[in-house]
């Protein structure tokens, strides 16, 4: 049989104007549709079943939409005009592609129950545009990205942050808008030029049998493809703003024009707070014997704190490296329910009585904390300050200082929880000063009980380990982050989930916001357990009825790692879009500790920042193209989400990290209205401030406008791609001059490695200065 069926039909050649921020109800979608209206043009298409080769054709231009694959058995074969029908009987397939007004829309169905799968389309063009990560612009031929994609697989769901991908032909662009997100692979091809295939699964344990995509025609420009995906979230009702989100909370105004931080001080007292050589001398040979014994025997890696004690008494000074060690010490042991001994603190005032009567295990950790602080007071007596002082040098001051230096708004970040329990004065000074303040937390991995790793693995309900972690088709535990525990099925977690934000905040501390690590990310699986089978649909369904939660029933800010868009009607912030993590990829970043690319410890001598995030590094060239260059990213997620979702780096790569880098990330961070982000405490804020400062005083101030607009424009103005322009709303715009020659745009002169930002009538040339 040789079939070839030629149509007629309008598709979109897409020229977009502004849309009206997103709202949900009907009337304002009947009215951000009135002013998104695009022009529609003839074209038609071609399909040839036996191969499924689909091509389309405008302005006398035909171009393939998907390359053939190996012919197969047609049957089935029905015209109804507008729709095409088909069957693949040894593969048990069924296509149907359909005439809409502005699409072409085609739909892959399986009538199979047990495992399968179909790769469809398979992609050729001069250049993709790409939704990795912010979205990459990808020529064909590109020698970097041919061998970064050399035989890779790469999730849809988890390396897409939109579902979408873009391919340039040779006069237009087709843009395919995936409709079933789930249990999709790309599958890349780099022999010759790129190419990849979609290739979908039909796990035998969902239900949906169906994927298939809307496929458009624009022009070849990523406004023109993003503004395309844009309107079918606006279509399908799944795009929601900062502005409605903030209807319902107001503390997400705070997110704008506020630099991200994460705060580092784990210190329950600190080295301003002891009179140190009083201390040497003075020291209680009891205390110490007993401070000894529980790091010996109940902090980790604690004994090899035990000797700082010894050699306080021994030496002529304590020095710094020795200070730092008690101090670990001390804020050690501060935080266990051990530390009361009736034999030692015998002198105690009424509030320490009070809180030792209601038993030590009846504390919560802020109580239990501020009771061990006071008995250790009691013994030391003025050889320490008064118990009110010992947060204000390391976190309180600082936070004041970040204020009265001009920083009117600041997401702040703990790394977990805990760092409130041991300073509740720095969730409180944050507060007092109008930013938003939140805890690390996951859901992710869960370890063994009894052998927890780490704080977020660790879950009260000890069945879960057993009972509610993740299988794989060939039977096995899928293993947790680092191949530690395993992965936890987040439909079983909400009691979990619940059980600890309240265990929380019932303590008192007052956090408004929180950072959820991954589950933004996409990293989501299929559960064969046989007595809670779960679907990737049924993931992220979970996910997101927890940020769901936190964010409607608890009111806070919810941010999430990752960012990918399933999650951009639930949250505020994201952190890993315009940077991911990275450093596993290569054993100089992550293991080799000699080299100069290695990123550092997650450990700090002080208790302040982790050297993994304070260290500054150079990268190498390769990941410098991947992840860095300006001539490959283009703005696909700000062009879509940039008044609905706040997104900056993942973490790990603040703006500070990269040594030779931070001046161009300055200015990437104008140019694409994003937060810097950075790892401060009291050393990190004195050695960056001014650098910090400065920054923020040009940022902030253009952030604030721009966060309230839509992207509306982005244009590369020089051969060399380094020279480039964005548009939010009608009349702010920046023009970022990333090369090492002067640019002339229009009028105005920028220097090298400068940007201008036009406000109105309004000109601002800035030129980033590290000190």
């Amino acid at each position: 049989m040789n079939m070839k069926r030629i149509v007629s039909i309008v598709l979109v050649t897409a020229t977009v104007v502004s849309i009206l921020a997103g709202c949900t109800d009907n009337k304002n979608v009947k009215e951000r549709e009135e002013n998104s209206q695009q022009e529609s043009q003839d074209f038609k298409f071609n399909v040839e079943p036996e191969t499924f080769k689909l091509e389309v054709e405008s302005g006398g231009i035909t171009e393939t939409v998907s390359e053939p694959l190996p012919k197969m058995i047609v049957s089935d074969f029905k015209d109804k005009g507008d729709q095409i029908t088909w069957t693949y009987p040894e593969k048990d397939i069924e296509v149907e592609i359909e005439k809409k007004k502005q699409y072409l829309d085609l739909t892959i169905k399986s009538r199979k129950d047990d495992e399968s799968a179909f790769a469809w389309p398979l992609v050729k063009g001069e250049g993709y545009m790409l939704p990795l990560h912010q979205g990459k612009y990808i020529p064909s031929g590109d020698e970097v990205w041919k061998e970064y994609l050399q035989d890779a697989t790469l999730k849809g769901i988890e390396s897409f942050s939109m579902q979408f991908f873009a391919v340039d032909k040779s006069k237009y662009s087709l843009v395919y808008i995936i409709q079933n997100p789930y249990n999709n692979e790309l599958i890349f091809d780099t022999e010759q030029g790129i190419e990849f295939a979609l290739n979908h699964e039909y796990p035998s344990i969902n239900k949906n049998k169906e994927y298939g995509f809307r496929i458009y025609i624009t022009e070849k420009d990523p406004v023109n493809v993003a503004k395309t995906y844009k309107n079918y979230l606006i279509e399908k009702g799944e795009f929601k703003t900062l502005a409605e989100k903030a209807k319902v909370n107001r503390d997400i105004e705070k997110l704008y024009g506020a630099p991200h931080v994460y705060f580092w001080d784990r210190s329950v007292i600190s080295e301003e707070n002891v009179k140190w050589d009083q201390l040497r001398g003075d020291f209680p040979k009891q205390l110490k014997l007993w401070i000894q014994d529980l790091l010996n025997t109940k902090v980790e890696d604690g004994a090899e704190l035990v000797s700082a004690f010894d050699e306080m008494t021994s030496l002529d000074y304590i020095d710094k490296y020795n200070k730092n060690r008690i101090l670990k010490s001390l804020s050690s042991v501060l935080k266990l329910k051990e530390f009361y001994n009736a034999d030692i603190f015998k002198d105690t005032d009424k509030e320490s009585q009070e809180l030792l009567n209601k038993g030590i295990d009846n504390l919560n950790p802020v109580e239990l904390i501020e009771l061990n602080k006071m008995l250790l007071k009691s013994v030391l007596g003025n050889l320490v300050d008064p118990i009110d002082k010992w947060a204000d040098a390391n976190t309180v001051d600082v936070i004041k200082d970040m204020k009265d230096s001009g920083l009117d708004q600041m997401w702040i970040g703990l790394d977990d929880w805990q760092e409130g329990f041991i300073k509740p004065e720095l969730v409180q000074a944050a507060n007092d000063q109008g930013y938003l303040i939140g805890t690390y937390d996951s859901y992710h991995s869960i370890h063994k009980p009894g052998e927890e790793q780490w704080e977020t693995a660790k879950f009260t309900d000890t069945s879960l380990f057993e009972d509610a972690t993740v299988t794989n088709k060939q039977g096995n535990k899928i293993e947790g982050f680092q191949g530690v525990g395993r992965k936890l099925n987040p439909t079983l977690a909400m009691p979990s989930v619940k059980e600890r934000v309240n265990s929380i905040l019932d303590t008192g501390l007052a956090f408004n916001s929180w950072f959820l690590d991954t589950d933004g990310t996409g990293e989501v699986f299929d559960d064969y357990s046989p007595t809670h089978m779960t679907t990737e649909k049924e993931d992220i369904k979970a996910r997101m009825e927890r940020m769901e939660y936190l964010q409607a029933e608890q009111g806070l800010v919810v941010g999430t790692e990752g960012g990918n868009d399933f999650a951009n009607k639930s949250i505020a912030f994201a952190h890993g879009i315009e940077m991911p993590s990275f450093s596993w990829m290569d054993e100089d970043m992550n293991k080799n500790k000699d080299s100069d690319y290695y990123v550092g410890r997650y450990y700090s001598s002080t208790s302040g920042v982790p050297e993994l995030f304070a260290k500054q590094i150079p990268i190498k060239d390769n990941y410098k193209k991947i992840f860095l260059d300006e001539t490959y990213t283009i703005p696909l997620y700000k062009l879509v989400y940039n008044d609905a979702v706040v997104t900056t780096y993942w973490w790990g790569w603040g703006t500070l990290k990269i040594e030779d880098e931070i001046a161009n990330r300055m200015l990437y961070e104008v140019l694409y209205n994003v937060p810097p982000l950075y790892h401060i405490d009291k050393n990190e804020w004195k050695k960056h401030k001014e650098t910090i400062i400065n920054h923020a005083m040009v940022w902030s101030d253009f952030s604030k406008k721009a966060i309230t607009k839509e992207m509306t424009d982005y244009k590369v103005l020089s051969d060399d791609r380094l020279v480039q322009m964005t548009k939010y709303g009608e009349d702010l715009s920046v023009v970022a001059n990333f090369s090492e020659k002067e640019y002339m745009y229009e009028d105005s002169k920028i220097p090298a490695k400068s940007l201008l930002i036009m406000d109105g009538d309004r000109e601002l040339i800035y030129k980033p200065e590290v000190k």
